[in-house]
Formats: structure tokens, C-alpha cells, sequence
């Protein structure tokens, strides 16, 4: 059974090397493609055996996930606001490397319960989603992550995974979650982080 959620501290051996390097990426506003605050880089910054890692952490194989913005990072300022609030990933797995520095660290990810269903995550099963008053999952979907996204008073934070340079959190994509607070006035000072999407792979 896969993890809900892993947190490895110090993950990678340079990490000030990763961060120079995301710092230097492309974050054209344009590129925006969305309902996320702030913006992304619109190319990927890839981590040499990134994948044979998560997969030994999870014990599960993974690769990139198609369609996703797998490795890509993310500039997130004080008072940038996006169009959605907690949400799932389109994913198999997840995982967040912060890469902002030790001073700068606020917040971190959080995640929910969301009130009316006390749901905290899209159930794995169909007899889950029956159990939950679910035709499917996309009704389930529908009407408690789309419907009540940005409403903050239908959900009850269950936890705060805090931000630390360089801890990786590992996570599974349907746990309901959402960013931390964001901070800074540039990218040297705001929210860095490093994005995965992961997509099951074949042994």
C-alpha cells in the first residue's frame, strides 16, 4: 500500500546548486497555464535519479507524469492569488522540494477535511465513493473539490507539513491540500519550489 504522505529531510546532496538553478529559469507570466498563485518556470529543472528515489521511497515505480509540469518550479510572492484553493493532482504521486532559503521559510502545505462530507481525501475504491454518497468519482469530484475549492470555510486544515530548504514531501495526490502562505517581494526572497508529478511505471 503506498504512503499517504513522506517527508525526507536533506534530499538533495547540493541544494544551493538546485536553487541557483531554479532562480535561473525562465517565469514568464504568459507561460501561465493554471489556477495556482504565483508562476512557473517554462522549462523543467530535472534531478539526475529522481525516479529510481521517489520509486525506492514509495516502493512503487514512478516516472513523469504526460501533461503535468513534472520538475518544473514555482515562484510564489506575498499577495499573488490564484484561482483555486485546495484541489487533488492529476497524478499518481506527488512531491514539493522547497528550495527557499532557511530565513525566508514560511508556511508550508497543507492539508484538509473537508466539512460536509468529512472526507480527507477522494476515496481509492469505488466502494469508497459509494460509502460517500457518490454515484462516481467524478461526481465526488465535482461536487467537493470543484464546487467548494476556494470556499475556505468547508474545510478544516488537518495538517501543516512546515517548509524547510531542501525537505522533499511525498505525498498522495488525492489527499485534499493546498499551498501555504506565500511570502517575499522577489524571487531571492518568496516561495520556491520544485514540482513532481509522478505516473506509475512499469517494473
Amino acid at each position: 500500500m503506498l504512503p499517504s504522505l513522506l517527508i525526507i529531510d536533506d534530499f538533495l546532496c547540493d541544494p544551493m546548486l538546485a536553487r541557483k538553478a531554479a532562480l535561473a529559469l525562465d517565469y514568464d507570466p504568459n507561460y501561465k497555464q493554471g489556477n495556482y498563485p504565483g508562476h512557473i518556470s517554462t522549462t523543467a529543472l530535472y534531478i539526475q535519479g529522481l525516479d529510481e528515489r521517489v520509486s525506492k521511497a514509495i516502493n512503487a515505480p514512478v516516472k513523469a507524469a504526460t501533461g503535468t509540469s513534472h520538475c518544473h518550479c514555482r515562484i510564489t510572492l506575498k499577495g499573488d492569488k490564484g484561482r483555486s484553493g485546495v484541489h487533488i493532482d492529476p497524478a499518481f504521486y506527488s512531491g514539493i522540494l522547497y528550495l527557499s532559503l532557511p530565513e525566508h521559510c514560511k508556511g508550508g502545505t497543507e492539508f484538509f477535511r473537508h466539512k460536509r462530507t468529512e472526507l480527507e481525501r477522494v476515496p481509492s475504491d469505488p466502494r469508497g465513493i459509494t460509502s460517500a454518497g457518490y454515484a462516481d468519482i467524478n461526481d465526488l469530484i465535482d461536487d467537493v473539490v470543484n464546487r467548494d475549492t476556494l470556499h475556505k470555510a468547508k474545510w478544516e486544515r488537518t495538517m501543516l507539513v512546515p517548509m524547510r530548504f531542501n525537505r522533499l514531501i511525498l505525498f498522495s495526490p488525492w489527499l485534499f491540500h493546498n499551498s501555504g502562505a506565500a511570502f517575499g517581494n522577489s524571487p531571492e526572497t518568496g516561495r520556491l519550489v520544485h514540482l513532481m508529478f509522478f505516473a506509475k511505471a512499469d517494473r
